[in-house]
């Protein structure tokens, strides 16, 4: 999937009211999605927390298939800021 498709899934899963941090999703070269609250968006602004992700873990994250704490654990997530922001994302992912 996609950089742009992986941010309209967000962007859906925010459209009611997502968190109140900013957040920063960093897939390495394929760019950035950037939430805060119920906006979403491609730009690369300081974010409170940032998940270094994979497309592909991302993916599969937003699918339910890959489990955020095992993710974690086993390198595939790698955060950066606020762990407690971090952790507020079980309710938009």
């Amino acid at each position: 999937m996609a950089l742009n498709q992986l941010t309209e899934t967000i962007r859906g899963k925010v459209a009611n009211g997502g968190i109140s941090d900013r957040v920063k999703f960093d897939c390495g070269e394929a760019g950035v999605i950037f939430v805060e609250g119920s906006e979403v968006s491609n730009e690369d602004k300081e974010a409170d927390c940032t998940v270094r992700i994979s497309e592909d873990n991302l993916e599969s994250l937003l699918a339910g298939d890959l489990n955020p704490t095992t993710a974690f654990m086993t390198g595939k997530i790698k955060v950066d800021g606020d762990m407690s922001v971090a952790m507020k994302l079980g309710s938009i992912v």
